[in-house]
């Protein structure tokens, strides 16, 4: 667990700032801890890592762009973080959707999109959390997200077109964990 060790202090260092959204990080860390047994076990550090610095490009000290999964990856890709976290970050959550959204597609490219059994489990530790660190079921979390952006806010609109393809994350992540549990 030394990476996620070194994830734990650079989120705190960056996110602990933020208030209310440094509790959403810690939650999320834990939560994908619990879903660790849905990946294979050599990834588990990279999981909780990347759930750990999932939102540090909220920081001002790294936001540039304004899109914080694009200025979370730029920021770690220059610390040197591997390049396995760096990408997670960057595709975080239905991060493609909302590059849509914003014009910003051919920025998020410079980091390679792998739907994988990572990402799954890092959208499902996401998206089961609240903004305060509360556990939520998927469609709860979606809901919240949608009840605070106006119908024509670029994050509204990527959450009504990325809801069912990240549903379909959760439930794999769901369906893998429970396989992975003893019997």
């Amino acid at each position: 667990m030394e990476l996620a060790q070194r994830a734990a202090e650079t989120a705190e260092h960056f996110v602990a700032p933020l208030g209310r959204r440094w509790l959403h990080v810690q939650a999320v860390a834990a939560r994908a801890a619990e879903l660790s047994p849905a990946v294979p076990s050599q990834d588990r550090d990279m999981l909780v890592a990347a759930a750990w610095l999932h939102d540090i490009g909220y920081s001002p000290e790294i936001g540039h762009t304004r899109f914080h999964p694009l200025d979370g990856a730029r920021w770690l890709q220059s610390q040197q973080w591997p390049a396995a976290v760096v990408n997670l970050v960057a595709h975080h959550s239905g991060a493609r959707f909302e590059a849509a959204e914003r014009g910003m597609v051919q920025e998020l490219s410079e980091f390679p999109f792998e739907d994988s059994v990572l990402l799954d489990a890092l959208v499902t530790a996401d998206l089961t959390t609240g903004p305060g660190g509360e556990r939520l079921s998927y469609d709860q979390r979606i809901d919240e997200i949608l009840s605070r952006y106006a119908p024509d806010d670029p994050v509204h609109r990527t959450w009504v077109k990325a809801r069912p393809a990240l549903a379909e994350s959760v439930t794999r992540t769901e369906k893998r964990l429970a396989e992975a549990q003893p019997r």
